[in-house]
């Protein structure tokens, strides 16, 4: 049985009433069964990075059975005006939100509002016509990139969930239309239109690989989300808050923030070509303030904080439920985090689950961890995981792009695992 956060009903209460997220309570490292001195060892790693000036500012939350040992704050929101990084930082998370897609698809499944199984084109008839890119045949003149050939089978919800749909993020063989159809990138906060708007163009432009064949990461979260608002009749930022967000008292997460929170953001750094450290995006230039406020993209979309989108995480740890509130089935929960790509995903390092990668063999992974956890990351460099055998999760919040190769969230991975003194999990046979 999975250990529970246990809040009080009038803490409930204020949750549901928009009060900010609940943190999580703490706990001396050793009663959680970790070693104070080595879990003190990320402490100085973070910080003789910053200190290095190769990453601005880092938030940590490291909890096992939904206590915090290490929820913790370094460096800075803002270099440039000295203001520090705090805890209830609002960061950027680009793909970390396709696991609240993910969440948002497997309620309507096990409501019975689709399969997993169900040709996407059911819901959205515009993919009912899928063709792929293929190499030009021998001979074709050398200004033909591609040919077009009928996909072998339908695109179904399953190979959106396991990126094995054939989507890209517009690299391939036809990645020039993607490029003229404004659909070559992941970023979605600038566009002046819906993500329905975007998703039916995708549509109508050629898969670079054949559905069901191959893992390519790529739209497919954005197309679910996208389904999302067909089958449950609602704008996803309105079914992400009234299914999700509100359930599980996450009150500071949203695609575009509120203006009244712009002092929370941070600002997103990169490493140049000279090894610097430079402001690539402010709150003041960011279109999650000041964009359109239009595309609602499941793939890449959101903001939130570490404590947020840790209640988020505990849920799934509890087997889809948070402080007596369910919003998966165990089984629903059971299923997203196996391996359906079977060696397609990491060169079969690890396996891919439905919105995760899967970690089944530490042998083959070739790093610490405990087989069956699984967990995701973000171009902002953020990274999270869930250890159900360990009762753990984990989460290294920052904003660094491009991250010029830093090694620093591997790191932490290593030294989170490094610093538990008592596991839980039988050792790998």
């Amino acid at each position: 049985m999975k250990h529970r956060v246990l809040l009080s009903l009038c803490l409930n209460l204020f949750l549901l009433y928009g009060v900010g997220a609940q943190p999580f309570p703490s706990v001396e490292p050793s009663e959680a069964g970790f070693s104070p001195g080595r879990l003190a060892l990320i402490d100085s790693l973070i910080q003789s990075h910053i200190d290095r000036n190769e990453i601005a500012g880092v938030v940590t939350l490291i909890a096992r059975d939904g206590r915090a040992v290490h929820h913790k704050s370094f460096g800075f929101r803002r270099i440039e005006t000295g203001e520090p990084m705090t805890n209830d930082v609002i960061f950027r998370i680009a793909s970390m939100s396709k696991a609240v897609t993910t969440v948002a698809v497997m309620l309507l499944y096990q409501e019975g509002k689709l399969l997993l199984t169900d040709p996407v084109s059911k819901y959205i008839p515009q993919f009912r016509n899928t063709v792929v890119a293929v190499p030009p045949p021998a001979g074709a003149p050398d200004t033909v990139s591609f040919v077009t050939a009928p996909a072998v089978r339908p695109i179904t919800i399953h190979h959106l969930l396991t990126h094995t749909s054939g989507l890209t993020y517009g690299a391939g063989p036809a990645e020039k239309l993607y490029k003229e159809a404004n659909l070559d990138d992941w970023y979605f906060a600038d566009h002046d239109e819906t993500i329905g708007e975007a998703v039916l163009r995708l549509a109508s432009l050629p898969l670079a690989g054949q559905p069901g064949e191959g893992y390519l990461y790529g739209f497919s979260t954005d197309v679910l989300g996208y389904l999302v608002e067909v089958v449950s009749g609602m704008p996803l930022d309105r079914f992400f808050e009234e299914r999700i967000f509100r359930p599980l008292g996450m009150s500071d997460t949203y695609f575009y923030l509120p203006r009244e929170k712009a002092n929370r953001l941070a600002t997103v750094y990169g490493i140049d070509g000279n090894r610097h450290l430079a402001a690539r995006e402010t709150p003041e230039t960011s279109d999650n303030l000041i964009g359109p406020r239009k595309a609602f993209s499941g793939g890449a979309g959101l903001v939130s904080t570490a404590t947020d989108y840790g209640r988020f995480l505990q849920m799934l740890l509890n087997e889809g439920e948070l402080d007596g509130v369910r919003l998966l089935a165990p089984k629903t929960v059971e299923i997203m985090h196996r391996n359906h790509v079977g060696d397609r995903y990491d060169s079969g390092k690890r396996g891919f689950g439905l919105g995760f990668w899967v970690l089944e063999d530490l042998g083959r992974y070739g790093e610490m961890g405990t087989k069956g956890a699984y967990g995701w990351g973000s171009a902002y460099y953020p990274q999270y995981w869930v250890d159900p055998q360990e009762d753990m999760i984990a989460l290294f919040m920052t904003q660094l792009t491009p991250s010029g190769g830093l090694d620093l969230a591997r790191k932490f991975y290593t030294l989170v695992y490094a610093a538990l003194e008592e596991t839980r999990s039988a050792p790998e046979k």
